[in-house]
């Protein structure tokens, strides 16, 4: 054994029969010897991942700064600190401060995903060395050791089966199966999928029965789950398409002030022969009116409220840009197994010799009905000797807990076989006490079938049996007619039930019954090797949720693309996907026909396949992308670690809170607590109100600082004092703006929002219509501004007076533009839109007591220079406001009128 055993890399290790397996790792079926053991220890390595590298706390804390808004906040801040207003400079640099650490707190998710998937390694394991049991630190596996398996223990390192016995291996995190897969030494082909190598366990799946052992064939990053998590590592998580969006906003406004403060400067020096000084304090006045100060800390608040009301509807936010980022996407890739379905296997299609039956109602609870041609059937004889064997040949239990919700305690197949015994009306108490089972045979998987013997208080014997319906057909000589009677098998008959009940993506029981002596007391393989008499075929499935097709529904109405991408077979995949209407009239693709594909031909043929099944992760992860550089922007859902990649990489990844593992929810930005798609849709819907708020706040805020920028410019280039100073401009920007401002984020979605279209990942925050409304208000705001500002001081009052008035127009002119922007196209002259948001008409009651103290308080008259103000002024200053809500009015109107709202968006 001194040669170096293989890790094969290239997965094929399924394509070689368990001893070429053995003589490959140079190995044996009485294992390694200790020597040999240490040697490979330390030409292998430790069987753990390896730790990912990480950034310093103070490299990561540096790097939150790297961002433009923020740059831009710095620049307010030392434009206030220039003018000596320290409060004002505390407060932006506070903003800055929430923003970095909210960075610095959301960043790291990748390392906590590849500490999540290290913890799902198993922290012993029972080997064989010398032919001798040993319970090791599953650390110290090497390839070529022998494992043993036991029900109940987590596989420590990907294995070659050697032997096996009942083995069922619950493989859900890496595979996506919903069911534990049955085990077998038999070797598969070198190209099959990850979910169909049925002679491999894999290392951190859950054996659930049985016993087997295995050769280590990989261990540590070799492992299918080392090599998720050197995918994760290596998947580059995008920025969301809002932190895109405002990034370039903020480039091209920073462009736009500094152009313009440049020019102003020269112009009034050249032009005006301004003294230089004076100048630069103007233009420091123009640089503070125009920069949106409150835009970050208003965004953070709009984002930190979302995630409050998603909350309330299960959906766990873990990063605040994924709020909105929901709102944009304009497909979802959803996993099916508990998302998309309920995750508890139920009887939908029973099919005997005279007759097939469609069960209503899903899930372990014993609601629903049978029917027969759209018919409603009571339970008769036939039937009920149906839902008796179900009910006796099994070994599950089901019970109702306290608040009434059915638990399965057992496999989900017997659940939903119990679950159709109940339907029946069958009383299971009563059943066990008439006849009770005296031996059995249980399920194994050479055998493929389970049996029970049971007596009845007369002594009569009966068989009840379950399994594989090819296998049980063998078995049987006669089948179960309608009036009771046995008569000669039909095996063609029950051949193409069974073909057409597997061609609706049901899995399928045969239950069959036999007779047994009244002195036999035991079962043997030999009493149930034929004889039997066939009573049905049972189709069951994981069935989709009732609130999930609807959901789905409400998504493609939205414009939204569902995909379904799971790990399971695609007869069900397609099944399940043609009841929620995903997919319906497309062809399904496998993992399989995916890998034939090159990048281009894939995204070619993306848009005509709705469904994926048989997927590993690196088709997920390649799905992903795929679509992303096809321009959309993805939403992935998910749950197993071979999930995590992909939850990784997309525009944001929605885990689930109940059944995901630890990886796939420190991957995801999203956590659903009930790990339901309705959720899902409902936070689309959310994320949607979240960006039309973040936009009414950005076209009200914006047009105010415009205002007060093209007041400024109007003085320097008019020489006339300046109407405002630069305290002033502070004042109405980080206390009445800001404060105003504030209210549009409780604004409640507006109608027809998931009627709309995604709007396009390449839309940028401001359409060239936007543009054009912020020009306008601006230069409303600067008019009202100017107006009354050379009118007061046309009367022969003071520079102070004057400058008050300026202030208040202002003010007024942005209380009545609120009411404008709350919706954007929409008219506001109704009592729902004037009323129907308390958070606007508290704001406008506060800022209208910060004016008041602002013109009439003695302190801030002292630091603002402002005076109190006659009822005639007033009136004027309210007229501005009307004015102002009045011409916005009507630009809505006209937009309306000729559909030009179709364009502006």
């Amino acid at each position: 054994m001194g040669n170096a055993p293989s890790q094969h890399s290239d997965h094929t290790w399924h394509g070689l029969t368990a001893q070429q397996a053995l003589d490959a790792q140079h190995s044996s079926a009485s294992g390694l010897s200790q020597d040999e053991a240490e040697l490979r220890l330390q030409r292998h390595g430790a069987n753990r991942l390896p730790p990912p590298q990480r950034r310093g706390p103070l490299l990561r804390l540096l790097y939150q700064f790297h961002n433009v808004l923020l740059y831009m906040m710095l620049v307010a801040a030392l434009t206030t600190a220039l003018l000596g207003h320290w409060v004002d400079t505390s407060v932006i640099l506070a903003a800055v401060l929430i923003n970095v650490i909210i960075g610095f707190i959301q960043e790291g998710k990748a390392e906590n995903a590849l500490d999540a998937i290290r913890s799902m390694l198993s922290p012993h394991a029972m080997v064989l060395r010398g032919g001798e049991r040993h319970e090791i630190d599953a650390e110290r596996l090497v390839p070529g050791d022998i494992v043993l398996l036991v029900s109940g223990d987590k596989v420590p390192a990907d294995l070659r089966l050697i032997s096996v016995k009942n083995l069922l291996v619950e493989e859900a995190a890496l595979t996506g199966e919903s069911v534990p897969v049955e085990k077998s030494v038999a070797h598969c082909n070198a190209d099959a999928a990850l979910g169909d190598r049925r002679c491999m366990a894999y290392s951190g799946t859950l054996v659930s029965s049985g016993q087997a052992s295995g050769v280590v064939v990989a261990s540590g990053a070799d492992t299918e789950l080392g090599r998720i998590g050197a995918m994760l590592q290596q998947v580059q998580a995008l920025s969301t398409p809002l932190l895109r969006q405002i990034e370039q906003f903020s480039r091209w406004l920073a462009v736009i002030i500094l152009i313009l403060a440049l020019a102003t400067f020269i112009l009034g020096i050249l032009w005006h022969s301004q003294n230089p000084g004076e100048m630069f304090m103007m233009v420091v006045a123009l640089t503070a009116s125009a920069i949106p100060e409150g835009l970050p800390a208003i965004m953070t608040v709009i984002l930190a409220l979302g995630v409050q009301r998603m909350a309330g509807h299960n959906a766990i936010v873990r990063s605040l840009p994924a709020v909105e980022t929901l709102g944009s996407v304009t497909v979802i890739c959803s996993d099916k197994t508990g998302t998309l379905t309920r995750n508890e296997m139920t009887v939908q299609r029973v099919v005997s010799a005279s007759r097939i039956l469609d069960i209503s109602g899903v899930g372990y609870a014993p609601e629903g009905a049978f029917h027969q041609d759209g018919k409603l059937l009571e339970p008769d004889t036939e039937l009920l000797e149906i839902a008796r064997a179900a009910q006796l040949c099994n070994d599950a239990r089901l019970q109702q807990d306290a608040a009434g919700h059915w638990q399965l305690h057992g496999d989900p197949t017997e659940g939903a076989l119990l679950t159709l015994a109940l339907k029946s009306g069958l009383d299971i108490q009563s059943l066990h006490t008439q006849l009770p089972r005296s031996d059995a045979i249980p399920f194994e998987s050479e055998h493929r079938f389970m049996a029970t013997l049971h007596h009845d208080h007369a002594g009569h014997g009966l068989v009840y049996l379950k399994g594989a319906p090819e296998r049980v057909l063998e078995m049987c000589a006669s089948q179960r007619s309608a009036d009771g009677a046995n008569t000669a098998l039909d095996a063609d008959y029950w051949r193409r039930q069974a073909t057409d009940l597997a061609a609706r993506g049901l899995r399928l029981l045969a239950l069959a019954s036999k007779t047994a002596p009244t002195e036999q007391r035991n079962l043997s393989f030999d009493d149930v090797e034929d004889g039997l008499t066939l009573l049905a075929l049972v189709g069951i499935i994981d069935p989709p949720r009732e609130e999930a097709i609807a959901a789905v529904a409400e998504c493609q109405r939205a414009g939204i693309r569902v995909k379904m991408i799971t790990g399971d077979h695609a007869e069900t995949a397609r099944a399940i996907g043609a009841q929620l209407g995903i997919g319906v009239g497309l062809p399904a693709m496998t993992g399989a026909e995916l890998e034939l594909l090159d990048d281009r031909r894939l995204r070619e043929v993306l848009p005509g396949v709705e469904v994926f099944a048989r997927a590993s992760p690196e088709h997920k992860l390649r799905l992903v992308q795929a679509m992303q550089d096809s321009g959309e922007v993805v939403a992935m859902t998910g749950d197993g670690v071979n999930d995590a990649p992909a939850l990784k990489r997309a525009d944001v990844g929605v885990a689930m809170g109940n059944k995901g593992t630890e990886a796939a929810k420190e991957a995801a930005e999203v956590v659903l607590a009930d790990d339901n798609f309705a959720t899902i849709a409902g936070a689309v819907r959310e994320g949607r109100a979240i960006y039309d708020n973040l936009k009414k706040f950005i076209l009200f805020s914006l047009p105010t600082n415009g205002g007060q920028s093209l007041i400024v410019i109007f003085a320097i280039l008019f020489q006339v004092v300046l109407p405002l100073t630069p305290a002033q401009v502070l004042w109405i920007n980080m206390v009445t703006s800001s404060t105003l401002g504030l209210a549009l984020a409780f604004e409640p979605s507006e109608r027809g929002l998931m009627q709309r279209a995604p709007r396009a990942p390449n839309e940028p925050l401001l359409s060239g219509f936007f543009v054009w409304r912020v020009v306008m208000v601006s230069l409303l705001i600067a008019g009202a501004g100017i107006g009354l500002f050379l009118w007061e001081l046309k009367l022969g009052n003071s520079l102070e007076s004057a400058r008050t008035i300026a202030v208040n127009a202002i003010v007024m002119c942005e209380i009545f533009y609120l009411f404008n922007s709350r919706s954007i196209f929409g008219s506001v002259l109704n009592r729902d839109a004037l009323l129907g948001n308390r958070a606007v008409l508290v704001t406008i009651a506060i800022c209208l007591v910060l004016q008041l103290l602002f013109t009439y308080a003695p302190p801030l008259q002292g630091v603002f220079g402002s005076v109190g103000l006659s009822p005639e002024e007033w009136l004027r200053v309210l007229l501005a406001g009307l004015a102002l809500f009045a011409v916005a009015e009507l630009e809505k109107w006209v937009v309306r009128r000729f559909g030009l709202h179709a364009q502006a968006t």
